[in-house]
């Protein structure tokens, strides 16, 4: 499989769909009110940006860097891979991507949000095996028991 990550099209059915497919999976696994996912009109803030990976023609998975208010950090948002290729490196791929790009911007964290669910185990470890530890709340959120707030520390 060659992968290529890049801008999304925010507009193209196939990414619309991997966006609907993420959030109905996440309503899965977490009540309502602490479900982070981001629909698509959300993605279009100018303070986000937003990759998709392809495997030639085919959507295999998406992820998202948010700009937070200081300027100086960042939130990953959107990380999402289509579920017949989890587990075969894309999430690192896209989580290399967007530290890359955050260290390219000078931030000097990326906090992340994740469920504290046993069906997000895996992205728990993919963040805590890049260095992100455990962390209070940032930003809007608060407080919640569905919920798992990490941060790494950039040089």
């Amino acid at each position: 499989m060659t992968v290529s990550i890049a801008p999304a099209d925010l507009n193209a059915e196939d990414f619309r769909g991997l966006i609907g497919a993420h959030k109905s999976l996440m309503l899965e696994t977490s009540p309502p009110e602490s479900s982070h996912a981001l629909k698509i009109e959300a993605m279009k803030a100018p303070e986000l940006t937003v990759w998709e990976m392809r495997d030639g023609d085919k959507l295999v998975g998406c992820g998202a860097l948010k700009r937070l208010k200081d300027g100086r950090s960042g939130e990953i948002k959107a990380m999402h891979t289509v579920a017949q290729f989890r587990g075969g490196g894309l999430g690192k791929s896209m989580l290399r991507h967007i530290m890359s790009t955050a260290e390219e911007r000078y931030y000097s964290r990326v906090y992340l949000e994740t469920g504290s669910q046993p069906a997000f185990q895996p992205a728990r470890a993919l963040y805590e095996s890049h260095g992100f530890v455990a962390c209070g709340p940032f930003g809007d959120y608060k407080d919640d028991p569905n919920s798992v707030f990490m941060v790494k520390v950039l040089d």
